[in-house]
């Protein structure tokens, strides 16, 4: 009788959860009821599954019969309801409501007839033409306006409308916080038709009977409704795309051929190992219907490939040597003893999905080809549901009671245990937060996941579409894996546009072609090993920053395994575990570990008896407790929190004591390994992540070994990575590079290299427009250099402010004439106009000629203008513009001879980290330049960094002491003040 039930995912209106929902209509007696979430579907498959799944444990006659649809609204204005009759009903809404979204066209006030399900208007505002299939829905309230009515036309349309949104009294008030939230308006003034009547609650069927007794037609229309739909041709699992060749067996001998031909590729035709690893792979591939996902993802590489883009297969499908013989990944599993078992087995609950990395600005063609070639019915972006969270949360519950900001701020401590003279508003604050915390807030896009369906993916949700512009499931990733539907990662970062863009230039600047998949060459190189010991990786991805530049220089990393274990064992939980230092401890003093048992050394010597990796958890699970890979992998899963049985999990757990047993381990010992995997597994990292890291590291690398130049300048297109961008502007004048400021006749939009000389660009000039960054280089390109100021100002029409913004950059510097003369004269030029007449002349008109005073410009002057307008000086150094001639007594080359003294450093600060004690207190790491431009770092404690603070960007006199962390020196900062720049000689 229940025709429209609001759950949480009518974002800031519903308050019930789907198990809440399920409870209170079990309580009330209640066996058929439609979950019709306001404009869309998100919650609807998890309604039928949880239905399904408390069933169970009923009798048959108190089975719960879930019926699903939408309620569509205008601005939460009611206009209809849609009932899905059966699962093509629900498509038919779906795609409704697609529609309208995807075209951003409203809701017409009459919906179209649909075969597959019904449509309920509101008595208060229903058409003179009902469509086909459709009702009209009465409230208890409104039973009297029949009175008044001819119900001949009526009598057999009329259906009980008893909307559910809260619960209770209680739910109802954390509903009205919900609505003013979402008004952003206080909730004294929240407009009534808004909001849902405080009526809107479960009753018993009796009850609602008796409501409407005095008309059973209503109620025999409204039971007869119910009957007509059913929801139980929904199944889960397997819904991807079944096939790509068309059928099963071709897809297998597809795949077969296909591997086995990279098999040659990557290792030769006399690979045995390889040979009965891919063989067996390909059979477990098959067995788990996964032909088709690897198929699919091999045809997206195939067509970036094509288009000469350049791609990163991370994460667990690295485990794979058909992924690798398919070049979706670069990693060699078999050199790394990757398993296949942590990509894919029989006993993986979830699905396993690859994670494919593009250039930021390719991969939204890769996206509309995987659009284009799987059919927009089939194919959408994923979702992501966030939800009201602590601090955000007390935000917003004080901004609709009318608190100040500074009485908020006051609350938003998250355990709100604060003594505020106004109890009151922090009661009020703790029973709605209480409520709401964790609650669905906003629908939002998925970082790079993609669906391809075999059935139209609307027969399973709506669609949106966000800012991306490509349409979006409504529900998210955890809701996907429950339908059935594995994802394709397709994701971006900046690191693969520094390579890409790199190779290009190579390209265009010596005229040679780079094979960047070339890695076996890149990890053997000598040269490359060399830059990678001494830490010279500015630019490069993953191994750039301070802590990684440090740890890499501590292990004297020159060899491709051990970057491996560096990029794994500098992730947080790792380092903060302790199990860092001792890694490099062991890695110094091979000879000196004690391992736990002979297993523990065989299968943890190339990580010195440390477990850096998940793969380590499995190796231990499987050799010392005997463990099937499967198995190992399952209870590695289930210490990181994603096995969602406990029981299973128990069950294994007791599993690895009986099989160690068996194997005659001693209990002690036993113990003792149970709680290094047990305590490790929670934050440990995949081999398989950290060696496709460590491929793009090495790729990086190696252009910046050997093409510096190039790679510091696609570093900098592609919007830099760790730093801020004039250290590597800094970087790339230290390869020898001739770096000039724009200039109007040599420069492109972003920076441009030919030869030796390097022009920096126009888009990251403070204050000038898009349109004029693009403009100059196309009317150079299209008629010529400028060859005056006149000319420039006549051919681009450039206004005065944008053409001032210029000249104080320098970029008119080829007319030889000061910047203080060009201001004088393209203010005598442009007036006070806003651009210079397009009206053509016959002759060129001479200027007018003044003889002007002496206007140079002097260096500092520019100095400042490049601070202002470019972030950093070009002109000057920061040390050139200090008012101090000192450069401290020690520099960081000559940091190992005073080991354990104390120093005076001048250092141009490049970055600080805030990290937290034990005993939560602050301390920070930072790092500098000194005059040499080389690299230190410094350590400042809680004791002496509130009195001597970080105060940005400039530099600093540094006195502390020099410690040695495994021949890696830096300072333990004892005082610490920023030192004057010269006065700007612009200002007053």
């Amino acid at each position: 009788m229940f025709l429209s039930v609001h759950s949480q995912y009518s974002l800031r209106y519903g308050t019930l959860s789907i198990a809440q929902i399920i409870d209170l209509a079990l309580a009330h007696g209640v066996q058929s009821l439609v979950l019709t979430d306001i404009n869309n579907s998100t919650g609807c498959m998890e309604f039928i599954r949880a239905c399904r799944e408390r069933n169970r444990t009923l009798p048959n006659e108190q089975h719960l019969n879930p019926l699903i649809g939408i309620d569509f609204r205008d601005d939460y204005n009611f206009l209809y309801l849609g009932i899905a009759k059966n699962k093509e009903g629900m498509k038919e809404l779906n795609d409704f409501l697609t529609l309208h979204n995807l075209e951003k066209k409203p809701f017409p006030a009459v919906p179209p007839s649909l075969n597959n399900a019904y449509w309920i208007f509101p008595f208060k505002n229903y058409p003179s033409t009902l469509p086909d299939h459709a009702f009209v829905g009465i409230r208890k309230e409104e039973l009297n306006f029949l009175h008044k009515l001819d119900l001949q036309f009526l009598k057999n349309k009329l259906v009980i409308y008893h909307p559910i949104t809260i619960s209770d009294k209680k739910t109802h008030r954390v509903h009205q916080y919900l609505r003013a939230i979402e008004e952003s308006t206080l909730l004294t003034k929240i407009d009534p038709h808004k909001t849902c009547k405080p009526t809107e609650v479960f009753t018993t069927i009796e009850t609602l009977k008796n409501q409407f007794a005095q008309y059973p037609f209503i109620i025999e229309n409204t039971h007869q409704l119910l009957q007509n739909c059913t929801t139980s041709m929904y199944d889960f699992g397997h819904k991807n795309k079944k096939t790509f060749t068309g059928t099963k067996s071709d897809d297998v001998a597809f795949l077969k051929k296909l591997a086995l031909n990279g098999l040659v590729y990557r290792y030769g035709r006399k690979n045995k190992v390889a040979h009965e690893r891919l063989l067996k792979e390909l059979k477990v591939i098959d067995e788990l219907n996964f032909c088709a996902y690897f198929l699919i993802t091999w045809d997206i590489i195939r067509y970036s490939m094509s288009r000469g883009y350049y791609h990163v297969g991370r994460g667990s499908g690295a485990n794979s040597i058909v992924a690798y013989c398919l070049k979706i990944t670069d990693v060699d599993p078999i050199e790394l003893d990757l398993y296949f078992e942590r990509f894919l087995n029989h006993k993986r609950t979830s699905p396993p999905d690859f994670d494919i990395d593009y250039s930021w600005d390719e991969r939204e063609d890769v996206q509309d080809y995987i659009f284009k070639r799987y059919g927009r019915n089939h194919t959408a972006l994923l979702g992501t549901m966030s939800t009201f969270k602590d601090r955000s949360i007390i935000r917003e519950i004080g901004k609709v009671m009318g608190l100040p900001a500074s009485e908020i701020e006051s609350y938003t401590d998250p355990t709100l245990n604060l003594d505020h003279q106004d109890q009151s508003a922090l009661n009020k604050i703790k029973a709605i937060y209480t409520y709401i915390n964790g609650f669905p807030n906003q629908r939002s896009i998925h970082a790079g996941g993609v669906l391809i369906s075999e059935e139209p993916i609307t027969y399973y949700t709506a669609l949106d579409l966000p800012p991306k512009g490509m349409p979006t499931v409504q529900w998210d990733m955890y809701e996907a894996e429950a339908i059935g539907l594995d994802k394709f990662d397709i994701l971006s970062q900046r690191g693969i546009g520094h390579i890409r863009e790199a190779v290009n230039w190579v390209s265009l600047n010596k005229g040679i072609t780079i094979d960047i998949h070339n890695f076996a060459a890149f990890k053997n190189d000598k040269t490359v090993n060399e830059r990678l010991k001494m830490a010279d990786a500015i630019g490069c991805f993953y191994i750039e920053s301070p802590a990684m530049r440090q740890l890499l220089a501590k292990l004297n990393c020159e060899n491709y395994l051990t970057l491996v274990a560096a990029s794994s064992i500098i992730r947080p939980g790792v380092a903060s575990s302790g199990m860092m230092k001792s890694y490099i401890q062991n890695y110094h003093n091979p000879k000196n570990i004690k391992y736990l048992h002979p297993v523990i050394e065989e299968q943890l010597k190339e990580t010195y008896g440390i477990m850096v990796y998940q793969e380590d958890v499995i190796k231990i699970c499987h050799h010392f407790a005997g463990l099937d890979h499967a198995d190992a992998d399952i209870l590695r899963r289930g210490m990181s929190g994603k096995y969602r049985s406990k029981v299973e999990f128990d069950k294994l757990k007791d599993r690895f004591f009986e099989g160690a047993k068996q194997l005659n381990r001693d209990l002690e010992t036993t113990l003792e390994v149970w709680r290094q995997v047990s305590s490790f597994a929670g934050y440990s990292f995949s081999k398989a992540h950290s060696a496709s890291f460590a491929v793009e590291s090495y790729q990086s690398l190696y252009l910046k070994t050997y093409y510096p130049m190039e790679f510091m300048v696609a570093v900098i297109n592609n919007y830099g990575g760790f730093y801020s961008r004039w250290l590597y502007v800094h970087e790339l004048q230290k390869t020898g590079a001739n770096v000039r400021l724009p200039c109007v006749n040599h420069s492109d939009t972003k920076v441009s290299i030919s030869g030796k000389t390097v022009y920096l660009g126009w888009e990251r000039i403070a204050g000038l427009e898009t349109k004029w960054a693009e403009l100059i280089p196309h009317e150079r390109k299209l008629n010529g250099v400028f060859t005056s100021l006149e000319d420039f100002l006549k051919r681009t029409e450039i206004t005065l402010e944008q053409c001032i913004l210029l000249i104080r950059i320098g970029a008119l510097r080829f007319t030889k004439q000061s910047k203080k003369e060009l201001l004088w004269n393209v203010h005598l030029l442009l007036g006070t106009k806003t651009k210079p007449s397009n009206t053509s002349t016959l002759f060129n008109e001479p200027v007018p000629q003044f003889q002007l005073p002496d206007l140079e410009t002097t260096l500092l002057e520019d100095a400042y203008q490049e601070l202002e307008l470019l972030g950093f000086s070009h002109s000057l150094t920061p040390f050139e513009l200090l008012q101090t001639k000192y450069r401290g007594m020690a520099f960081a080359k000559d940091l190992k001879n005073y080991v354990g003294k104390t120093v005076k450093m001048v250092g141009n600060y490049v970055c600080e980290k805030t990290v937290y004690t034990k005993t939560n207190t602050k301390m920070w790491f930072g790092t500098f330049l000194d005059v040499n431009g080389d690299f230190f770092d410094t350590i400042h404690f809680p004791n002496s960094t509130p009195n001597y603070p970080f105060r940005g960007m400039g530099c600093y006199l540094i006195y502390g002491r020099v410690i040695d962390d495994f021949k890696v020196y830096g300072i333990e900062v004892l005082r610490f003040e920023k030192l004057p720049f010269k006065k700007n000689p612009i200002l007053p």
